[in-house]
């Protein structure tokens, strides 16, 4: 490119030439012209709901080749309208970053490495460790003789993405399983 040509792409020339208040052809550069949305290339779109608090923030999750391509607010959300925090608005990165893990990790007692398990074996492991803590812990009665039916060897802590059925049922398990601990950090 010549130098006039070069000076002629100038902001403050293009300003002068048409546009003094740069609120049109002034502002666009070459690279702003051709620029798209990212949701431009989706394939299709799929509704969702944030699952970092128990707010509920819709989401409109974009998909172009079976991937994930962008995490946007829903605008039809009438809980959101659009709207995302931080950690909202952040997921797609947690979806497709490489450091996500997809397999159970489990280190051992005293153990120094961490190994894979297969989601049904952690599973029986939990469940075993419960129902042996229940079984050691389990108190009939106090005493005086009065009845108690329960652990104290077992607590639950619920999280906070957690709505209020999810939060009814777990009440309901740990009640049946005899623990009194039962709390959960819900923010609403």
């Amino acid at each position: 490119m010549d130098l006039r040509g070069w000076i002629g792409e100038w902001p403050l020339l293009r300003q002068l030439d048409g546009d003094p208040g740069a609120l049109g052809s002034a502002t666009r550069s070459e690279r702003s012209r051709t620029l798209r949305p990212r949701t431009a290339e989706a394939e299709h779109v799929v509704r969702s709901i944030c699952p970092y608090c128990a707010v509920g923030c819709g989401q409109r999750v974009y998909v172009k080749d079976g991937q994930v391509s962008q995490i946007e607010g829903d605008p039809d959300s009438p809980i959101s309208r659009g709207r995302l925090c931080p950690k909202g608005a952040a997921s797609k990165g947690y979806v497709t970053s490489p450091l996500r893990e997809y397999r159970v990790k489990y280190r051992r007692p005293h153990g120094t490495q961490w190994e894979e398990l297969g989601l049904d074996e952690a599973m029986d492991m939990i469940a075993d460790r419960v129902i042996a803590t229940r079984a050691q812990t389990w108190e009939d009665e106090d005493a005086e003789g009065r009845k108690l039916h329960r652990t104290l060897g077992l607590v639950n802590l619920g999280g906070a993405t957690l709505d209020n059925e999810e939060n009814y049922l777990i009440k309901k398990l740990m009640t049946a399983l005899g623990v009194v601990q039962v709390e959960n950090q819900a923010r609403i």
